[in-house]
């Protein structure tokens, strides 16, 4: 497999941040969070994914989620400070961010927007996010992810219903 060196990557480099690549094959079109946890061969809870949300303001917002969890929009605008924030559509990711769907990685988008990563990520080593490209992910611990993005921790998903 060709070397790859997405933007999230450089980013990390720059601030010499230890992170692995881990590849997958999505030439099936299967790219949602928990599909890409099995062709990577790690738990489900280690992934997460990045969701851009846009706000009341018109200001926009990453937040970073287990991806089996859903994003508790509610919890979403209380930490980001916003009466309300939606997710911003699919449509625009890539104009915003410079990511597309499915590839979006928290490091390395046009701007530096205010990223929020899940608290749950305190109780891991390592957590996976996208490295920017599909078929691509990194492997960091969680607090180099809010040093990479000037970030911080945040309870924003919805509680599990058994």
């Amino acid at each position: 497999m060709a070397k790859v060196k997405t933007n999230a990557m450089r980013i990390l480099d720059t601030q010499k941040v230890p992170y692995e690549i881990l590849s997958y094959d999505a030439n099936d079109g299967k790219i949602d969070g928990v599909t890409v946890a099995g062709k990577i061969g790690r738990d489900a809870a280690q992934v997460y994914k990045t969701l851009v949300a846009v706000g009341a303001s018109k200001n926009l917002y990453v937040f970073v989620i287990p991806v089996e969890a859903e994003l508790d929009l509610k919890k979403a605008a209380k930490e980001a400070g916003e009466k309300k924030v939606e997710m911003l559509p699919v449509k625009d990711i890539q104009k915003f961010t410079g990511y597309i769907r499915g590839g979006c990685s928290p490091i390395g988008m046009k701007k530096n927007y205010p990223t929020f990563l899940n608290e749950s990520a305190k109780q891991i080593e390592t957590i996976i996010v996208s490295a920017g490209k599909i078929g691509f992910q990194i492997e960091l611990e969680p607090d180099q992810l809010i040093q990479a993005t000037e970030g911080k921790y945040a309870n924003l998903v919805t509680a599990k219903k058994d």
